[in-house]
């Protein structure tokens, strides 16, 4: 007969698939969790063992979500996970760096080309505002106000 994996191993082997948040990784434990498993001891310890990094966590998150959403939408998600505000703040940095290149690569996956109508125009902004963009970088992708070579 078979023995379940513990709680470390458990934890482990999430940890192998992808970075996860402290918050994130206890709850996916929780279900697993036995009389006596203490899951907060564990996260301290994977912390410790540097098998759990809140750092890593948001770059690998920033890298991921920002390909597809703004700086917003990005951090607001982030908050969600109850990161630290200055590992937040480092991400937030490294998002508005490279918001003009991401929102025109999301724009020009979905529409490839400037708005001829007001309605296109509209909904444009629109799909880039539920994004999370903030409007300034907004207008210029939409006026097609950059260099080519500014976004590489």
């Amino acid at each position: 007969m078979r023995q379940k994996p513990s709680l470390k191993a458990r934890a482990l082997r999430f940890l192998s698939n992808r970075e996860h948040s402290a918050r994130e990784l206890a709850s996916k434990l929780e279900p697993y969790a036995e009389d006596g498993d203490d899951i907060e001891a564990l996260i301290e310890w994977l912390k410790e063992s540097g098998y759990l990094s809140e750092e890593r966590f948001a770059e690998s998150y920033a890298r991921r979500r920002g390909a597809r959403y703004g700086s917003r939408q990005v951090l607001h998600e982030l908050q969600n996970h109850r990161l630290p505000e200055s590992v937040i703040l480092e991400i937030s940095e490294t998002l508005k760096e490279t918001e003009l290149q991401r929102a025109a690569a999301v724009w020009e996956k979905r529409f490839g080309k400037s708005p001829e109508t007001f309605q296109e125009k509209a909904k444009q902004i629109r799909f880039l505002q539920q994004r999370g963009f903030p409007s300034d970088v907004i207008r210029k992708v939409i006026k097609g106000d950059f260099d080519e070579f500014e976004l590489y």
